[in-house]
C-alpha cells in the first residue's frame, strides 16, 4: 500500500468505526436514555472530528491529489469491492460532512433530551450515526457498486429519521414521498452507471475518468440526462424537489440540519463527479440545461420560501434556492469548458463549490436555531412566536448570523461565494459570439433578484420570530436552549465568520480539486493584499477586501458611541414605554404578521402563487359589529397540483386496468414469461 494510503487509511478507518460504535451504542443502551445519548452522539462527534482532520490535511498537504485508496473490507463477491478513495473531490465533500457532523453531534447531546420519556433516543442516535457513515462512504467510494450500496443505506436511514415521529400522519406521508422519489432517482443512477460500465468494462471510478470520449454521442447524452435526474432528485432541483419541503420540516431538527446541509449535497457531489470527471468535454447544451435549472430553482425556491409561515418549511425552500445558486456555478463551468475557457471554468466551479460549503454551514446553523426555537415554543408556526430575542438571546444572535450569511451580505461567507458567482457569470458574456451568451447576464440578474428576495425573506423570518411581543403562550414562557445546543450553533457561527473573513485561506484547499476537474489552479489569481482580499488577478474584474469591509463596519458601529461621548456625555437616560400612537398600550395584535409582511410579494407574483383567501365573520347583534374574524390565505404549489397529482392519478388509473393481468393462473404467467423472452430475443437480433 502506498505511504499516502497508509497515512489516510488508519484515521479514516478509525472514524468509520466510531460511527459504527455510535450506532451500536444507541441500540444496545436504548433503555438508558442518558447513556445512549452520550455514547451515540459522542462517538459521532469523535468520528467527525477525526474525519475533519484527515480531509483537511489531505487537501492542504496535496495528499488527495495522489488519490490514495484502500479496501475497507475484503471482497466476497466478484465486481463488488469496498474500495475507499480519497481524491480531491471526495476529500472536499468529506470535509463538509465531517464539519457539520461535529457541530450537529454536539448540538444533539442537548437536543435529544427533548425526546426523553416519549421517544427512543437510542434509535435516533443509531440511525443518525448510520446516516453519517453512509454519507461519508458515498463521498469516498471508489467504484459504482460500493457507491450505490452506500447511496441506498443513506436513503434508507434518512427515511427512518424523517419518519421518526411516525405517530404523526405528516411524518409518515413525508417519509413515503421521500422514499419513492429517492428510489426513482436511484433507478436512473443504475442505468447511468450501466452505460459507463458498457464503455469501460469495469465499475471502478478510475476507469470512468474522462470516459465520454469512448462513448457514442447518444449514449453520452443519455448518461448525462440519467445522472442529472438521478442526482437532481437528491439535490432537490426544480421540478424534482417536491419531497424536500415535506421531509425537512417533520424530521428532528438535528436531522433536518444534516439533510439540508449535507445529504442534498450528495446530489451536487454526484453531478460534479459525473459531469466533470466521468463524461469528459461537455457539449454546449449540457451547460445551458444545468444553468437554466439553477436559475429556475433559485428564483422559485426563494419565492415559495417567502410565502411560508412554517419556520422549518421556509428553510427547506431556501435549500432549493441555494442548490440553484450552486447549479449556476456548475452550469457556467460546463459552458466555459465547452467554449475553451478553462480558467473561467475553474472560477465558476470554485464559486459553486465554495457556495456548497457555505450553504452547508449557514443552513445547518439556521435549522439548529429553528430546532432550539421549536424546543422552547413547541411550534413551527411563526405567527405564534415573537419576542424570543429577550428570552433566547444566544439563539437569536446565532440565527441572525445565519440569516445575514444566507442573505449574502458582507462580511460573512454567503457574500463571498455569490460574489464569485457574479464574477463568473458577468465575464461569460464575452466568451462566445453565439446568442447563448445572453444566458450569462440574465442569470446574473436572476441571481441579484434571488439575493434581494432572500434578504426580504429573512427579515421576515427573524423579525416575526424573535422581535416584538410574544403572540403565543409558549413564546411568552420560552427559555434559552441548553449549553450543548448553543455550542453546536456556536461552532457553525464561527465557521460562517471564518469562511467570510478569510476566504483566500480556504481557496487554497480547492487547488487540487480544480486541478482534477478542469486542469487549472486558480487560488493564486483570486488572492491579493497578502491573502486578505479577493481579486480576479489575470481576469478582468474587481477586488473586494473582506477584512476591510469588516473593519469599516466596526468603525461605523463605533461612531455613535464616539458621538455620544463628545456631545451627550452628561445626558441623563430615561426609560419610557415604546411610542404607541396615543393608544393605551401595545399588544401583539398590533404587530406585523408573516402573512401581512409577504402580501406585496404575493400580489406581484400572484400568477405563480394563485393565492386563495378564506374569511369567516361571526356577528353578535349587528352586521356592523363582528365579534370574531377568521382569515386564511393559501398559495398553490404549482408542481404538485399541476404535474405530480395528475401524474399520480394517471398511474393509479393505468394500474387498476393492468390489475386484470394478475389473473392467478399459472398458465397465464407462463405465457407472459414466454412472450417477454421472445421479445428480448427479437430485440437482441
Amino acid at each position: 500500500m502506498p505511504v499516502d494510503a497508509i497515512l489516510s487509511a488508519a484515521p479514516l478507518k478509525f472514524a468509520l468505526l466510531c460511527y459504527v460504535a455510535g450506532a451500536f451504542a444507541g441500540l444496545v443502551f436504548f433503555r438508558f436514555e442518558r447513556a445512549a445519548t452520550l455514547l451515540s452522539f459522542g462517538c459521532a462527534a469523535l468520528a467527525s472530528l477525526c474525519g475533519l482532520a484527515v480531509c483537511a490535511a489531505a487537501l492542504a498537504g496535496g495528499m488527495a491529489a495522489a488519490n490514495p485508496s484502500f479496501d475497507l473490507l475484503p471482497s466476497l463477491v466478484p465486481w463488488m469491492q469496498f474500495t475507499v478513495r480519497l481524491d480531491p473531490l471526495g476529500a472536499f465533500f468529506g470535509l463538509v460532512v465531517s464539519l457539520l457532523g461535529l457541530a450537529i453531534s454536539v448540538y444533539s447531546l442537548g437536543y435529544a433530551r427533548g425526546f426523553y420519556g416519549r421517544k427512543n433516543v437510542g434509535v435516533l442516535g443509531a440511525f443518525f450515526n448510520a446516516l453519517l457513515l453512509a454519507t461519508t462512504l458515498v463521498f469516498l467510494s471508489g467504484n459504482a457498486f460500493f457507491f450505490l450500496i452506500a447511496w441506498e443505506i443513506m436513503a434508507l436511514t434518512a427515511y427512518c429519521l424523517v419518519s421518526f415521529e411516525h405517530e404523526k400522519d405528516e411524518a409518515r406521508n413525508a417519509g413515503v414521498l421521500f422514499f419513492v422519489m429517492s428510489h426513482l432517482g436511484t433507478g436512473c443512477l443504475i442505468l447511468g452507471f450501466l452505460l459507463l460500465f458498457q464503455a469501460s468494462g469495469g465499475y471502478g471510478f478510475d476507469g470512468f475518468h474522462a470516459l465520454g470520449d469512448a462513448m457514442s454521442p447518444g449514449k453520452r447524452d443519455a448518461a448525462f440526462l440519467l445522472f442529472l435526474v438521478g442526482f437532481g432528485v437528491k439535490a432537490g432541483i426544480v421540478p424534482l424537489h417536491i419531497w424536500l419541503p415535506s421531509a425537512h420540516p417533520v424530521a428532528p431538527s438535528n436531522v433536518s440540519a444534516f439533510m439540508s446541509g449535507v445529504m442534498i449535497k450528495a446530489g451536487i457531489y454526484g453531478l460534479a463527479r459525473a459531469f466533470f470527471d466521468f463524461l469528459g468535454p461537455p457539449p454546449g447544451w449540457w451547460g445551458v440545461t444545468v444553468l437554466s435549472l439553477g436559475v429556475i430553482s433559485a428564483v422559485l425556491g426563494v419565492l415559495y420560501a417567502l410565502m411560508e409561515h412554517d419556520l422549518k418549511r421556509l428553510l427547506a425552500y431556501h435549500s432549493i434556492e441555494n442548490i440553484g445558486i450552486i447549479l449556476m456555478g456548475l452550469g457556467a463551468a460546463l459552458m466555459f469548458l465547452h467554449s475553451g475557457h478553462p480558467v473561467l471554468a475553474a472560477l465558476a466551479l470554485i464559486a459553486g463549490l465554495y457556495h456548497t460549503i457555505n450553504h452547508a454551514v449557514f443552513k445547518a446553523l439556521l435549522f439548529l436555531g429553528a430546532g432550539a426555537v421549536l424546543h422552547a415554543t413547541h411550534t413551527r408556526n411563526m405567527e405564534e412566536m415573537g419576542g424570543l430575542a429577550k428570552r433566547m438571546r444566544w439563539t437569536a444572535l446565532f440565527f441572525l448570523v445565519g440569516a445575514v450569511a444566507i442573505s449574502a451580505l458582507p462580511p460573512l461567507n454567503g457574500f463571498v461565494s455569490e460574489w464569485l458567482t457574479y464574477q463568473a457569470l458577468l465575464q461569460g458574456f464575452g466568451t462566445t459570439a453565439s446568442l447563448v451568451r445572453i444566458m450569462f447576464p440574465i442569470s446574473g440578474a436572476m441571481l441579484a433578484l434571488t439575493g434581494a428576495l432572500a434578504a426580504a425573506c429573512f427579515v421576515k423570518a427573524f423579525g416575526i420570530t424573535f422581535l416584538a411581543q410574544p403572540r403565543g403562550e409558549h413564546a411568552a414562557q420560552a427559555q434559552e436552549a441548553p449549553f450543548t445546543m448553543l455550542l453546536g450553533q456556536g461552532i457553525l457561527t464561527a465557521a460562517c465568520v471564518f469562511l467570510g473573513l478569510f476566504p483566500t485561506v480556504f481557496l487554497k484547499l480547492l487547488d487540487p480539486l480544480t486541478q482534477q476537474l478542469t486542469g487549472e489552479k486558480l487560488s493564486g489569481q483570486l488572492t491579493a493584499a497578502n491573502g486578505l482580499a479577493l481579486s480576479n488577478g489575470a481576469l478582468s474584474g474587481g477586488t473586494v477586501s473582506m477584512l476591510g469591509i469588516a473593519f469599516a463596519g466596526l468603525a461605523l458601529l463605533a461612531a455613535p458611541l464616539v458621538l455620544r461621548g463628545l456631545f451627550a456625555a452628561r445626558a441623563k437616560t430615561r426609560l419610557a414605554p415604546t411610542w404607541d400612537c396615543g393608544q393605551p398600550g401595545l399588544t401583539p395584535r398590533m404587530e406585523y404578521t408573516a402573512t401581512g409582511f409577504s402580501k406585496p410579494i404575493r400580489m406581484i407574483f400572484k400568477a405563480l402563487f394563485r393565492p386563495r383567501r378564506e374569511m369567516q365573520r361571526e356577528y353578535d347583534f349587528s352586521p356592523y359589529f363582528a365579534t370574531t374574524l377568521r382569515f386564511e390565505s393559501h398559495v398553490e404549489e404549482v408542481f404538485q397540483t399541476r404535474i405530480y397529482r395528475p401524474l399520480v392519478r394517471q398511474v393509479l388509473r393505468v394500474s387498476r386496468r393492468l390489475r386484470a393481468l394478475q389473473a392467478g393462473s399459472i398458465q397465464a404467467y407462463l405465457i407472459y414469461i414466454f412472450l417477454t423472452l421472445l421479445a428480448l430475443l427479437i430485440f437482441a437480433l
